[in-house]
């Protein structure tokens, strides 16, 4: 068979006819090697030996057996119920964030229970795998611990052990050597995941795959991979915070955005079972800007403060600074309260934040963000049991938002016992009692309502 030179860029794979010093596709320096490729000529093409035929859907026979639970019940939230055997899960992360901390404890649980699971380090040592399963009190016979790197090893021990779940940590660090060029390059990770996802979907096992997050926060290696599995889970958090989120993008066998809420501790990750009182411990009491809302993730209702600062006035325009939340939303927000409300804040610098870690950017937190700002510049405090939530339109009407009752009722619960929200929910929801319900159908009442009594 016949050869050709070709030139490949380490970093995104594309392929050109010459070298160049810069590729012309992601735009790195100094990535492109050149290879040797084999050509096959006219007339013939690749086919496989054995052809298999369609059959009609209504003869497929499938597996029914149930799913496998991990025991941290935030974990199997986000999976959709349990982990889906002959299923690959992606994990990414920040370095350091507890992806490995997450799994070990995960396999930990399900190994105490006579699953037979395997984990397979390719960044760190036997004896470092020890310290942290120490640390987490991980000790179990069906535990199976390896340190490889090479990818065909690791397939082999994937069919020979008969392990229900198999941890790779991680795709980076794993090569091949049927492909030529480095550790974490593009060739060699989807390599890496489509011989494992191979492995998987002819066995009775399941697999995560932890992935590396790169500075701009995607997944490092070819997007590719994130079509390539059946999960795609984030996992997120702040550093100079203890709490951590778990997050679905992608799930063939759940929801896409549900969530679970862990708290790092000495002894590992707990579970945080209750989010909203979580997310509201350390909420101050009497401070301008501050306001309660209530997201749905998934199936879950949260409630989230979103603390707004308005100062100023300043010379020109002023800053707008986001986090946890949409900048474009909060442009948005800032235009309708100028235009209907007649607040100047075109020269003042504004601040918004979700505490705690949340992504307050679904449409039913506009309202609390126009409640936030206002009080802010106003320099008057909203009563500490409101709760508040609905979506804003352009015209300052308030719209109704999807499962209002679940948000109500999670707020009674917590015993805030003033909710402001659209007009149209509350008119349609049945309400715990002990709490005073405020409807509103446009923003020019919203002064009135917040601060009602003073």
């Amino acid at each position: 068979m016949k050869t050709e030179v070709v030139f490949v860029c380490r970093e995104c794979d594309a392929r050109l006819l010459k070298w160049m010093g810069r590729c012309p596709q992601c735009g790195q320096w100094n990535s492109i090697e050149e290879k040797v490729s084999q050509v096959i000529p006219k007339g013939r093409s690749r086919q496989s030996e054995n052809v298999v035929a369609p059959i009609p859907i209504d003869q497929i026979s499938h597996d029914r057996s149930p799913r496998l639970f991990t025991g941290m019940d935030e974990l199997d939230r986000v999976l959709g119920g349990g982990l889906v055997r002959r299923s690959v899960i992606l994990v990414g992360g920040d370095p350091g964030i507890g992806k490995s901390t997450l799994l070990m404890q995960a396999l930990g649980t399900m190994s105490a229970r006579g699953e037979n699971v395997l984990y397979v380090s390719g960044e760190e040592s036997l004896e470092q795998i020890k310290i942290r399963a120490d640390r987490l009190g991980v000790s179990s016979k069906s535990f199976l611990v390896v340190a490889e790197n090479e990818l065909e090893r690791i397939l082999e021990l994937m069919r020979t052990t008969g392990a229900s779940v198999v941890v790779l940590d991680s795709a980076q660090s794993v090569s091949s050597q049927s492909v030529d060029s480095h550790p974490g390059s593009v060739s060699q990770v989807r390599h890496v995941a489509a011989a494992s996802i191979e492995i998987i979907k002819r066995s009775q096992s399941a697999c995560f795959l932890v992935g590396h997050v790169t500075k701009d926060g995607a997944l490092a290696g070819p997007k590719v991979l994130e079509h390539m599995v059946d999960t795609v889970l984030y996992f997120e958090g702040d550093r100079g915070h203890p709490y951590r989120i778990l997050r679905a993008v992608k799930n063939r066998f759940g929801s896409v955005s549900e969530i679970g809420v862990f708290e790092m501790t000495d002894a590992g990750l707990s579970e945080v079972v209750n989010p909203s009182e979580f997310f509201l411990s350390e909420r101050p009491e009497g401070a301008s800007g501050s306001v309660v809302t209530a997201l749905v993730e998934g199936s879950r209702p949260i409630l989230a403060e979103v603390q707004a600062l308005v100062s100023g006035p300043t010379p020109g325009s002023g800053r707008r600074t986001c986090l946890g939340t949409d900048p474009q939303r909060l442009a948005l927000m800032l235009a309708v309260i100028e235009k209907k409300l007649g607040f100047l804040l075109n020269d003042h610098d504004i601040f918004l934040n979700a505490v705690g870690g949340v992504r307050a950017t679904e449409p039913a937190v506009d309202l609390g963000i126009v409640a936030s700002v206002i009080s802010s510049f106003c320099d008057r405090v909203i009563p500490f049991s409101s709760m508040i939530f609905g979506e804003v339109g352009l015209s300052g009407e308030v719209r109704p938002v999807a499962k209002a009752a679940a948000r109500i009722n999670e707020a009674a619960r917590l015993g805030y016992s003033r909710i402001v929200g659209p007009k149209k929910n509350l008119d349609s929801c049945a309400f715990p009692e002990g709490a005073k319900f405020i409807p509103i159908s446009h923003i020019r009442e919203l002064p009135a309502i917040l601060f009602e009594g003073e």
